[in-house]
């Protein structure tokens, strides 16, 4: 028993010793000026005993062993270290030079920043992300020179529209290649940049990163010019984006959740020019006068609104009452009328809603000496800002690194995952009619498009006539709509393997999996569905479009071929993609002068796409989902050579050598040179065409590293100049892919459908010399620093010559084509960036910066041959034509109104002509008149950040110059009364002599139609004329925010590390714009379907981490 006691005894003593020899230690991590340092990451040398300094720079860390050494390290800033000898310990830490602090990340490699010679800019994701914009490519806009962001469609899934220095290929895409940790992301189907605006279904798919969670990514890195590119060698013409997800911390466990919540305004017509319901009234009036709006008119047109539906009441008996719904006396339809012009429907308010989007994300994150790891859920769910538009998306993230045999050996594993699913109004593709001269879309239910388009003096809950058919948008939309279901899974890892301090070899291998699906739903009582049966009459059985003139009984009247059900459509994209690269890199510095850096890789990359189809018709929705169709259907589609289904499958493979030098001399002079040689099985079969090599050679000479620099600090802190000159390349347009004879199947018309047979027809020939674009650029680049980089300037200028472009040739006809492809066309285009960032005011409560972006480019195309309507030339996606830019707008030159005021134009032949305007020429165009680029010449932002105490106040604006646009084609020489009318007709030419004084037509009459032949052509015309056309420069308010970082005697009692709140609103307000697009939002083109512009938001964000 005394021999226990004593045990115990000496064990209490023991415990106690220990204890007394650990302590906990507390102090304030700052700069030199007392600006606490958030973040900094205070740890026990050889252990993981660590802490995060909180918002007012305090840290307390537990179990500190006396005599311990203590490391303070954090980002752009050296690390300090101090034994223990206090129970406080207060640390102040000295910024590093911020080239030192800065590694350039592309994607292949890091490398500091010092010797890298090429133009870029690396991002914060936490001050490019736009919270409640779940697409985080669309928070890019303005944060770097040389980068344009034109948001054509606000809907998501829908990719901007971004280019880097302006487009590279005639027509090609001109898309930056993403890149996110390391590996190439392909998108499911192609959509070029010109068809972002189309508003077609398939843009919703169009991002290659809209799986991406914006928490998850802690930077971006932007490869502008060929020194920063030529690494990625025919794949990066365009620019390269570079994304880098986030990933644990060594030392610190850290559990984060944000949500957001987010409020969208519903539009107003106080922003438009449309007419009010009174207004429109009465020019509905003089349409009656002119002999539209009569009974005789409206009760067998396609479309009408309330002298339609008035024609039908005047018919309605009802026998309950003994009255008919509208007596036909003047009283009574007077009555009926009046109703109408005061009604002043705001569509508005009737399609939109202020929903409130929220997305939520949550991560854990730790790390050891042995390894570290991140982890992440996200959830977004949007119930849409309007009717049949809604969105849940969920992702997933796994990033882990371990370290094995001393980090020697270091594996890296990451996996991504995510799946969407949404809702949006059914809508088929637009087409161009270049006969009629017009784009168009049939069975449009777009609300955007809707709101602006449908007069106010319909009422919401009535049906009107629409394809000979009852219509009222709100049930249409109930009845016709899609789903989308898309997943993207990609998984990767990466071995690296220390050879020796100097030597490292590394392996990466990914897979990654997309799918999408769209159902497009068009139910049996739908207004589409509907039109396909509807013959009420025989003048409108006669009259309808989709009823079916069987050829072979010319005696029958028109019938229907979807006598039940409704109409089920579905299209199928699948892309499976396998990449694999090796590298070996040496780093070595001799004598302390001399850095050299080599590196080499060889990669192969695979990916397989599948797209099918399918309609079905006669599918019964209300009849438990059964189908009902008729022979006489299968006998349309063969007659009209048209298949219910397809399959396609595309295989494409790339292979690649390449190789990277950098020598530097004591960080002053540094020269970098890459060659890469790689192939593609898109390009033509012969090697000179299939294989290609690129390069890149660039020096930088840091002047601020020279002797005779020391005297001017400092008041000049850092000067380096660059200088590149770089071949890259582009694989052209993905839809020229006939390295071998491209053969299409096709069913042979031979006048009955009982006659059938297969056949194969060679639409385009071998093209075994088609080889790749190429770009020749040079770059001179500028860096400088002032007061201690209190002030930073870069400034880059540069000059393009592209060549082998490749375009369409007219040739002979030799082998049995005569529009062939071919490496034919040449452009050439410069450019000025700048980029100025200042710190104004730095004091340990208060902080003002500022950031100025400016980038002018310009293009031509210098060599071009092409074949191309004048519809392609006028159209608002714009076109490309020698001795102008890349996609440029043409418009027919409007000669004023004639005495009817009737829109007259010049014509081809040098004469002054109304209808004799032939849209499909493609030989003389000398009537048309430039009018300028569709993309912005001019681009940059404003962007200034005030922090007082916890509180952050962020002011950023854009702005974009230099392009034009097209308004909205809206005049016609028809109308119906569901139209809306802009308020400029009330400037119209009603009299003779109106010529004079306006240029807004007539409203043709019924009797000026039937004595004009082809009068639809001189008011087709007029939507592409010159005086349809408006300046695209705005300037934007693009955010304001204002965020609350609570201190940590608010957190630590909340048992929290960190809580902030941020109120933002994006999109509030144009500064400026022209005058003449009156509310038309210069970046969205209302081209309906699926399309939606960039709405005015206000988010509510609540971060918090444990």
């Amino acid at each position: 028993m005394k021999k226990l006691t004593i045990l115990i005894l000496l064990a209490m003593a023991v415990v106690c010793r220990a204890s007394a020899q650990n302590r906990v230690v507390t102090g304030t991590v700052s700069e030199e000026d007392g600006t606490p340092l958030t973040g900094a990451v205070v740890q026990v040398v050889g252990t993981n005993n660590a802490a995060t300094a909180a918002i007012d720079g305090l840290y307390t860390l537990k179990n500190v062993p006396s005599g311990a050494v203590l490391r303070v390290s954090f980002l752009g800033y050296d690390p300090v270290e101090k034994k223990v000898d206090a129970d406080r310990m207060d640390f102040i830490l000295k910024a590093s030079a911020q080239e030192i602090a800065s590694v350039v990340v592309t994607g292949m490699q890091k490398m500091d920043k010092r010797i890298f010679t090429g133009a870029t800019d690396q991002l914060l994701a936490s001050d490019v992300k736009l919270d409640g914009i779940s697409e985080i490519s669309r928070g890019l806009e303005g944060r770097s020179a040389g980068v344009s962001v034109q948001n054509v469609s606000g809907t998501f899934g829908a990719a901007p529209k971004i280019r880097i220095r302006g487009a590279t290929s005639i027509f090609g895409d001109s898309k930056p290649l993403w890149v996110v940790d390391g590996v190439i992301m392909e998108d499911v189907i192609n959509v070029d940049a010109n068809s972002l605006s189309s508003g077609d279904a398939t843009t919703l798919i169009s991002s290659a990163i809209a799986g991406l969670n914006a928490d998850d990514i802690e930077s971006f890195q932007i490869l502008k010019d060929g020194s920063a590119t030529s690494i990625y060698g025919a794949r990066a013409m365009a620019g390269v984006i570079v994304i880098t997800t986030k990933k644990g911390t060594p030392g610190i466990t850290k559990v984060s959740y944000t949500g957001e919540f987010t409020m969208r305004m519903v539009p107003s017509y106080s922003n438009f020019n449309i007419m009010n319901s009174q207004e429109q009234m009465a020019v509905y009036q003089e349409m009656y006068d002119k002999g539209w709006l009569n009974y005789a008119n409206t009760v067998y047109r396609s479309e009408s609104g309330v002298y339609g539906k008035l024609s039908q009441l005047i018919n309605t008996y009802d026998p309950a009452t003994g009255q008919f719904a509208v007596l036909n006396t003047p009283e009574g339809r007077n009555a009926y009328l009046r109703q109408a012009e005061f009604r002043n429907t705001d569509w508005f308010k009737e399609l939109f809603r202020n929903s409130i989007q929220h997305s939520h994300s949550a991560s854990i994150s730790s790390g050891s000496e042995k390894g570290s790891y991140y982890a992440s859920v996200g959830a977004m769910v949007d119930p849409g800002w309007s009717i049949q538009s809604k969105v849940n998306r969920y992702t997933l993230l796994v990033n882990t690194t371990q370290h094995i045999l001393k980090d020697k050996l270091t594996l890296n594993l990451i996996g991504n995952a995510s799946y969407r699913e949404q809702r949006a109004p059914g809508s088929l593709s637009s087409e161009v009619d270049p006969v009629f001269g017009t784009v168009k879309r049939d069975f449009d239910i777009n609300p955007y498009s809707y709101a602006l388009r449908s007069s106010r003096t319909l009422d919401p809950d009535e049906f009107y006539t629409r394809n000979y058919t009852p219509f009222n948008i709100k049930d249409e939309l109930s009845k016709n709509y899609m789903d989308l279901n898309v997943s993207d899974v990609k998984f990767q890892a990466e071995l690296k393997w220390k050879i020796t301090p100097k030597v490292e070899v590394s392996a990466l291998g990914a897979i990654k999996y997309q799918a999408s699906s769209t159902e497009h739903h068009i139910e049996d009582s739908s207004n589409q569905a509907q039109a396909y049966r509807s013959m009420a009459t025989s003048i409108i059985q006669s009259n309808n479009p989709y009823l079916y003139d069987n050829p072979d009984e010319p005696n029958r009247d028109k019938y229907s071929i979807l006598p039940q059900g409704g109409i089920y459509k579905r299209s199928d994209f699948r892309a499976k993609s396998r990449d694999f690269r090796a590298s070996i890199s040496y780093n070595d510095t001799f004598n302390d002068k001399h850095i050299l850096n080599l590196f080499g890789i060889v990669e192969v990359n695979a990916i397989d796409r599948r797209a099918t189809s399918f309609q079905g018709w006669g599918l019964q929705y209300d009849m438990g989902e059964t189908p009902f169709y008729i022979l006489d259907l299968f006998k349309k589609q063969l007659e009209e050579n048209t298949q219910y289904y397809s399959l396609s499958n595309t295989r494409e493979r790339n292979a690649a050598f390449a190789g990277t030098f950098s020598y530097s001399y004591d960080y002053r002079y540094t020269i970098n040179g890459t060659l890469r040689y790689e192939g593609s099985n898109r390009l033509g079969r012969s090697r000179k065409a299939r294989w290609l090599p690129t390069w890149n050679i660039a020096g930088k000479w840091s002047i601020d590293q020279e002797s005779f620099f020391e005297p001017l600090r400092p008041a000049f802190s850092s000067l380096a100049l660059r200088l590149s000159y770089s071949l890259t390349a582009d694989r052209g347009p993905t839809w020229v892919n006939n390295s071998t004879a491209t053969i299409y199947p096709l069913n042979p018309w031979r006048g009955a459908t009982e006659i059938r047979e297969p056949a194969l027809s060679i639409s385009a020939p071998e093209n075994s010399e088609l080889t790749y674009e190429k770009k020749h650029e040079l770059n001179v680049g500028l860096d400088m620093g002032f007061l201690d980089d209190r002030i930073t300037l870069s400034m880059d200028a540069y000059r393009r010559n592209n060549f082998d472009l490749i375009g369409n040739v007219v040739t002979m006809g030799l082998g049995g084509a005569v529009d062939k492809q071919g490496n034919v066309a040449e452009m050439k285009s410069q450019g000025v960036e700048l980029s100025l960032f200042t710190r104004n005011i730095e004091r340990k409560n208060f902080k003002w910066q500022t950031n100025f972006i400016f980038a002018w480019m310009d293009n031509e195309v210098t060599k071009l041959k092409t074949m191309t309507r004048m519809i392609d030339y006028i159209t608002g996606t714009g076109y490309s034509m020698e001795g102008t830019p890349r996609g440029s707008l043409f418009s027919l030159k409007f000669k004023g109104l004639n005495e009817m005021g009737i829109p007259t134009f010049l014509a081809a032949d040098g004469s002054i002509t109304s209808t004799n305007i032939q849209f499909q020429e493609t030989v003389n165009m000398s009537n048309l008149v430039y009018e300028g680029p569709v993309d912005p010449t001019i681009t940059g932002s404003l962007g200034n950040i005030f922090k007082w105490k916890g509180f952050t106040l962020n002011l950023f604006m854009t702005y974009s110059f230099g392009n034009v646009v097209r308004l909205d084609p809206i005049f016609s020489n028809g109308y119906s009364d569901l139209t809306a009318m802009p308020r400029e007709f009330a400037n119209r030419y009603l009299n003779p002599g109106d010529e004079r004084r306006t240029n807004v037509p007539v409203i043709a009459s019924t009797r000026q139609n039937n004595d004009i032949s082809n009068l639809y052509v001189a008011y087709s015309a007029y939507n592409y004329s010159d005086v349809r056309v408006a300046k695209g420069d705005f300037i934007r308010m693009k955010e304001i925010s204002l965020s609350y970082d609570f201190p940590q005697s608010v957190t630590s009692k909340l048992r929290m590390s960190g809580l902030s709140l941020k109120f933002q609103a994006t999109n509030p307000f144009l500064i400026y714009s022209d005058k003449k697009l009156q509310g038309q939002d210069p970046e969205f083109f209302n081209t309906g379907g699926v399309a939606v512009p960039m709405p005015k938001q206000f988010t509510l964000t609540l971060r918090v981490s444990f």
